[in-house]
């Protein structure tokens, strides 16, 4: 209900402006609109923020990102299909929408479409009636949630694809999508466009031109008639733009206005996409898509790969916090349900959120401004703290600066600062600091460039009583709609404690601004052990404690314990030089090594040691390959006489790439050989992330 009145009370608003403007009574009243400037749609857009992005179709089934597109519906049967479930996580993780994959690549639909054959129509998931599209739908409603849709302007299975009658397939599809099932907030269209694939058969390479083939602004006109509320993405717009990465990453600086004219989907210049264009001749704001896990459609051996709480923060403050929205995927499994591991982590990232916005320092605070325009009351700045996003702080017509100081009353702790612009008029805000007094002087602590639409800094915490908002530079004259402080607590989940080949030991915790202490002879940690302040040296082998505390609230993390075996700074490979082969011993998953098929890893430990098992670690990249699922391991004294003391399979290894760990019985060695005799991918080429020696 709170957003309908606000929808009603900005198109009010949009009235009287336009009102103004006619009568030439505006400069009596607020600032001129400035710049390109965002529509009704796109600014209900803009209050979203955070929604589901799921990528499920037939690419689930087969293992795949990218289908063929050759792929048969039969291979597409969910056990348990539960839209519902989806849409209860979403709701319960504070999103307020869910984006569908309803056709990608591979051109399968999945929605009984009477344009092709290629559906869940001719699947065997419930003989052919179902339609995920329509369940979706229902979940939405049920949950208040809006309905998007993702569809892929390429097509690799589609036998017209490259020709003009693929334009009426396209059009004829989206006319479906958008007629059939209610409203829609928001159409995606990706940017990967022409290439292989199946084409009906003709299994070959087709490359149209992105700019002219689809004739998207024909297709902008079909949407804006079907779904005249609906914003559409694409790498330019028309309304949201693709931020230029899937990391999860908006630009420091990020303008939500794009020369739009100058790009298409599949632009080459993606690297501008980040900050927008300053200046720019639409408003096209960046919209953040990124995964829970490394892939985007569910992989099982992903399932020890979803983020982070701290990375999934990261993310938050790196997209919401720099001006962006944030398009979290969550890749529905085989069962059609969302998996538990990436539901775990997605309720984590809410709860903490909950926490971190939870007390407004700002609320009953007092403010005052340098400056306010026609010394009204209507634009003081009070009206960054008085809640209505209607109302905001404006400077007169000629100036370009100003600053809002705001009294607590008492000294506080704050870590977190969020400002607003008032962008109906437009985005305006080039520069500004964030400063706290402390006895007579002020003191910066944040710098930053635009805000937009909303900006949050993060920093260590600060105690001041008084904070100050200083506007630095601008395009036209600042309009401040909202500006609140947090003190948002620390994450204190377990820390990462790791050694390189170097015998330097890193110990990393989730938050910023916390201390660590830390013991090196399995004793027990406490606040009374070691302070942590940067890498040491630890040589031997050994028990690692470590523990994070909030110096402010004294609450501690988890102790996290972490062993050690021999020191690897002597290791070297014997025989063949290996290239890069220190990559397989530097506690590094992501970084490997590769051996051809039928060559063994041979290592010098540098001295005999007494060998009770070994560790390896397949690649943890995206995309692993080489990953060995047979071996053959020996040790020898003198490198000449050597024993097999381990011959096996890595099981589940495919599904589940961990570290792989082997025992056996405790054997004097100072050589190990570690032999890969087959893949799962029959690769030529075995990776190795990491090999280790477990020391009785």
């Amino acid at each position: 209900m709170a957003n309908k009145i606000i929808t009603l009370q900005r198109g009010i608003l949009t009235t009287l402006l336009c009102l103004a403007l006619s009568t030439g009574m505006l400069n009596a009243q607020g600032p001129d609109p400035f710049g390109a400037l965002p529509s009704e749609r796109q600014l209900d857009w803009h209050d979203l923020e955070f929604y589901m992005f799921v990528h499920f179709n037939i690419n689930t089934f087969t293992d795949m990102e990218w289908g063929s597109g050759g792929e048969s519906p039969d291979i597409f049967n969910p056990s348990d299909l539960d839209c519902m479930q989806w849409a209860k996580i979403a709701k319960e993780a504070g999103m307020k929408g869910i984006i569908i994959t309803a056709k990608h690549h591979d051109g399968f639909c999945l929605w009984p479409s009477k344009y092709s054959e290629h559906t869940v129509e001719n699947s065997p998931w419930k003989d052919g009636k179902g339609d995920v599209i329509q369940e979706l739908r229902e979940a939405c409603d049920a949950y208040g949630l809006k309905m998007g849709i993702y569809y892929s302007p390429w097509d690799r299975n589609h036998a017209d694809y490259g020709s003009e009658k693929y334009i009426t397939y396209f059009h004829n599809q989206l006319t479906e999508l958008l007629t059939q099932y209610g409203d829609i907030f928001e159409v995606w269209f990706d940017g990967a466009n022409g290439g292989d694939g199946y084409y009906g058969g003709a299994n070959e390479t087709r490359k149209v031109d992105r700019k002219t083939y689809y004739n998207f602004p024909e297709i902008w006109n079909l949407v804006r008639r079907l779904q005249p509320n609906a914003v559409m993405f694409s790498d330019g717009g028309p309304d949201v733009r693709w931020i230029g990465n899937e990391h999860g990453t908006a630009g420091r600086t990020n303008w939500s206005t794009l020369n739009r004219d100058l790009v298409w989907p599949g632009w080459p210049y993606a690297e501008q996409l980040p900050s927008g264009h300053k200046r720019g001749s639409h408003w096209v704001a960046g919209e953040v898509d990124v995964s829970i896990r490394p892939g985007w459609y569910y992989h099982a051996s992903e399932d020890h790969k979803v983020h982070s709480l701290p990375r999934l923060l990261d993310i938050y403050y790196e997209s919401i916090g720099r001006n962006a929205s944030f398009l979290l995927n969550i890749p529905v499994d085989r069962r059609g349900k969302v998996h538990e591991k990436d539901s775990i982590q997605l309720m984590a990232l809410s709860n903490q959120l909950k926490k971190d916005f939870a007390n407004n320092l700002l609320e009953g605070s007092n403010a005052t401004s340098s400056t306010v325009r026609l010394n009204s009351p209507t634009f003081s700045a009070d009206k960054t703290i008085d809640g209505d996003p209607l109302t905001y702080w404006a400077t007169d017509d000629f100036t370009r600066s100003g600053s809002i100081t705001y009294d607590l009353g008492s000294p506080q702790y704050f870590n977190r600062f969020l400002v607003q612009e008032y962008i109906a008029l437009g985005q305006r805000v080039d520069s500004f600091t964030v400063d706290i007094k402390q006895g007579d002087q002020w003191i910066n602590i944040a710098k930053e460039s635009t805000i937009g639409y909303k900006r949050i800094l993060r920093f260590n915490d600060v105690e001041a009583r008084w904070i100050r908002l200083n506007i630095i530079s601008t395009l036209a004259p600042p309009t401040i709609s909202n500006v609140e402080i947090y003190r948002a607590p620390k994450v204190l989940n377990e820390i990462t404690i790791t050694r390189d080949q170097d015998d330097e030991v890193n110990i990393e915790a989730g938050d910023r601004d916390l201390e660590i202490y830390y013991t090196t002879d399995g004793s027990p940690v406490s606040t009374a052990s070691n302070k942590y302040h940067g890498p040491f040296t630890f040589s031997q082998s050994g028990e690692i404690q470590a523990l994070a505390v909030d110096h402010i609230s004294m609450v501690s993390s988890p102790v996290t314990r972490q062993w050690f075996s021999v020191s690897k700074k002597n290791w070297a490979v014997k025989g063949e030089a290996i290239k890069d082969w220190k990559k397989s011993i530097d506690d590094n998953g992501f970084t490997t090594i590769s051996l051809a098929k039928g060559r063994d890893l041979v290592l010098d430990l540098g001295q005999l040691q007494k060998i009770n098992g070994f560790e390896y670690l397949p690649d943890q990249n995206r995309y692993g390959s080489g990953i060995v699922s047979k071996y053959r391991f020996k040790v020898s004294r003198d490198g000449v006489k050597w024993k097999t003391v381990a011959e096996g399979s890595f099981d589940n290894i495919k599904n589940n790439p961990i570290m792989q760990t082997i025992s056996f019985k405790a054997i004097k060695g100072r050589y190990i050989s570690f032999s890969p005799l087959a893949t799962i991918d029959e690769s030529e080429v075995i990776k190795v992330a990491e090999i280790d020696v477990l020391i009785k």
